[in-house]
């Protein structure tokens, strides 16, 4: 017998003393499960560095480089472009020696206990079968974060096809990594309800649940015709999931939006006051957003049922205090970068924050897990000039704010005195909530609250 227990955690095997090393996806965040190939940046037999960038890839949060962990030579790419393949999957061989004339040996130590040599074993190498993804559509399932399940695209399409509940999904045990329940599990599920058949439950739902059974209306978009003059552009990945998001949500949440004006004078006049001081002896830029946030996270605390989610007839009651805040990017497209724990940051703590992430997004350097765990979203509409917005709930959360342009406005100033005329910094909220669970009352107090906020800012604090 040879032991295995020499392999490295990648899961490689030297014959002829060529070391080929398997490149496999890595674990790009919590509920990161698969990811898209974009883009290789190296063909098979060029040299790569280790640490150089090897593979683009997309997930449903952020595009990534991936770089090499190795330094050699490409060998063997096993997915190709726009290909979907599921973390810890083999995406590429490197030979640390040069290319290799030989298959590739690619046994996997998690897989394979132990070796039996033989004649045949000797002169024919190993190949380990990479099975390609299917093309079917990935479906959603909104799952609570606390329950800390998450499905493969694979499980969750049997799921749909046999009409295995969400219910019964989450008694499955699963025995896969980190207990997640594999196409084994739920197939050895499938075969036992057939043989004992239980009480029929709905189906696992492609989005999320709604609070009650509505009959479903196909919607049928009009159909444009393009003349010879036209130009036809084919929507990028992350334009079409920010499409599809957004139909989802007007789909899935009632939208209702409330505004409310805020007299912004004095942080304007702080700002002023203070912002090369602050740069000087942070080396960082204070601008007015880490401002409406602090404000925000503030009303959050006076009013927690803004920062719900819901499942079906259950509303989910955040702890944290995570706050999205909508990004433009060179592209044109828009992406949502999550400052953690927000309620826990003073203004300096919330201004590093949020330079960090927004450079981050604009150079294409965001991790999964900074988009990721967001319960209550901040734009900016008025930095584009914008007065106001409608701003759509960024799923699964409840509510969004839209924080417009301040202007310098003629106003009226209520003193001991009397009234009188002033020329004063305002700006519009523009507050939309899911109106299956904030109704007027809650909507309006919360960004009346942000607003009273804003207005009493502190001149005198040390940030």
């Amino acid at each position: 017998m040879i032991s295995l227990d020499f392999l490295p955690n990648f899961g490689t095997l030297k014959y002829d003393k060529m070391a080929e090393i398997e490149i496999r996806l890595p674990k790009m965040g919590e509920s990161v499960t698969e990811a898209t190939i974009t883009n290789w940046l190296k063909n098979p037999g060029d040299k790569i560095a280790m640490d150089e960038p090897l593979v683009e890839v997309a997930t449903d949060k952020v595009d990534n480089e991936l770089p090499s962990e190795v330094a050699g030579t490409l060998i063997k790419c096993l997915f190709e472009k726009d290909q979907v393949a599921q973390v810890g999957d083999v995406i590429a061989i490197i030979s640390t020696d040069g290319p290799s004339d030989n298959a590739t040996n690619t046994l996997a130590k998690d897989n394979i206990a132990e070796i039996t040599p033989s004649n045949s074993a000797a002169t024919s190498p190993i190949v380990e079968t990479i099975a390609a993804p299917s093309n079917h559509e990935v479906m959603q399932l909104n799952i609570p974060q606390g329950q800390g399940k998450f499905f493969s695209p694979l499980v969750k399409s049997i799921a749909q096809k046999e009409a295995v509940s969400l219910e019964q999904l989450n008694t499955i045990s699963g025995t896969g990594q980190d207990g997640r329940v594999t196409k084994k599990d739920i197939l050895a599920f499938l075969e036992n309800k057939t043989t004992n058949p239980a009480v029929t439950t709905s189906p696992v739902a492609v989005a999320p649940t709604t609070a009650a059974a509505i009959p479903e209306t196909k919607i049928v978009a009009p159909i444009a015709i393009a003349s010879g003059e036209d130009q036809i552009i084919e929507m990028d990945r992350m334009r079409k999931l920010i499409a599809d998001h957004m139909v989802m949500s007007k789909h899935v949440s009632p939208h209702v939006t409330s505004f409310v004006e805020a007299d912004v004078t004095n942080i304007v006049n702080w700002r002023n006051k203070v912002k090369s001081k602050f740069f000087d002896t942070y080396g960082q830029n204070i601008t007015f957003t880490p401002i409406f946030i602090e404000a925000i996270v503030k009303a959050i605390k006076d009013f927690p049922m803004i920062n719900v989610s819901v499942v079906g007839t259950t509303i989910i009651k955040k702890s944290a205090i995570n706050i999205g805040m909508a990004t433009a990017l060179p592209s044109g497209n828009l992406i949502v970068p999550v400052i953690k724990n927000a309620d826990r940051l003073n203004l300096l703590g919330l201004t590093k924050a949020v330079n960090e992430l927004a450079n981050n997004a604009r150079n294409n350097k965001l991790k999964p897990d900074d988009t990721s765990g967001g319960t209550y979203t901040m734009t900016n509409v008025g930095s584009f000039g914008n007065v106001m917005g409608t701003p759509i709930i960024n799923q699964p959360q409840v509510a969004i704010m839209a924080v417009g342009a301040i202007r310098k406005i003629p106003a009226v100033i209520e003193t001991p005195e009397g009234d009188f005329i002033g020329i004063r910094h305002k700006m519009f909220l523009s507050h939309s909530y899911d109106h299956r669970v904030v109704d007027g009352a809650l909507g309006g107090q919360f960004v009346r609250r942000v607003a009273d906020y804003l207005e009493s800012f502190d001149i005198s604090q040390n940030y």
